[in-house]
């Protein structure tokens, strides 16, 4: 069984189609996937597709696109208090986008460091989203960490440099490698997968966004976790049910919420 560890079911909102992709998941050997929260309301809104479905887990989180569109920023505490529910696993996404820069620098970190702060709390895993920020990132992983304790992490669809992965496993983290895989033209991201430790690797689709080969364009979907799933078990020499059983593993000690 595969495991799609970030999609955003919220965005398949049209009548039955949430029910479809999840039906058209597990017939793919999608068991089980994790919708995503990218704002505070959204975050309480998809915790009810999570009950939805038995298969189908959350997290809460504000994006840092999102992060200064309601004030004041998001606490440590309000966090906290959403994890409390059953079917809520991990905390996220969030991070830094300076792509976007959609919210000022300063906001987006201390939204960041917020989320870092709920994750050491809880020891519930940060699903952390990195885009042309990656120093930045890094400085504040290891600077949170000194100051208030490890927490479990995943950089997600890692598309980022490869200072950023050794700083990432250094900590103890994990990466999360998306469709983005199986590209003509992401190299660098394959080099890096080969390098990864077994123990630290999930699969995800991100869905709707980065269609794997050959959907390459398309709306992207959990099902579609087959393909990224196989392009890993190209370069790590395994085969796909290996891969399977391995980031399912992998899941299961990240998202320990999951486990139980």
């Amino acid at each position: 069984m595969l495991i799609d560890s970030h999609c955003h079911l919220d965005y398949f909102n049209k009548p039955d189609e949430c029910a479809e992709v999840v039906a058209r998941a597990v017939a793919a050997g999608v068991g089980e996937m994790v919708t995503i929260g990218v704002t505070l309301a959204q975050s309480k809104e998809i915790v009810k597709i999570a009950e939805t479905f038995p298969n189908v887990w959350a997290t809460v989180g504000v994006h840092p696109n999102h992060a200064a569109e309601v004030l004041p920023l998001v606490t440590p505490q309000e966090l906290v208090e959403l994890t409390q529910h059953p079917k809520v696993i991990g905390i996220g996404e969030s991070g830094l986008d300076y792509f976007y820069d959609r919210a000022s620098r300063e906001t987006q970190q201390e939204n960041f460091r917020a989320h870092i702060q709920a994750a050491q709390i809880t020891q519930l895993p940060l699903c952390i989203h990195a885009r042309d920020a990656d120093d930045d990132i890094a400085a504040i992983l290891r600077a949170e960490t000194d100051q208030g304790g490890a927490f479990p992490f995943l950089l997600h669809c890692f598309s980022s440099t490869r200072r950023l992965a050794v700083a990432a496993l250094e900590l103890g983290g994990y990466l999360s490698f998306s469709g983005m895989l199986t590209f003509p033209k992401a190299p660098e991201i394959r080099d890096i997968a080969r390098d990864v430790p077994l123990e630290r690797l999930l699969v995800e689709t991100d869905s709707p966004y980065l269609a794997p080969v050959p959907h390459r364009g398309k709306r992207n979907e959990p099902a579609y976790t087959a393909f990224t799933a196989a392009a890993l078990a190209e370069l790590k020499g395994m085969s796909v049910a290996e891969t399977a059983a391995l980031t399912t593993r992998n899941f299961r000690t990240l998202f320990t919420k999951a486990a139980a």
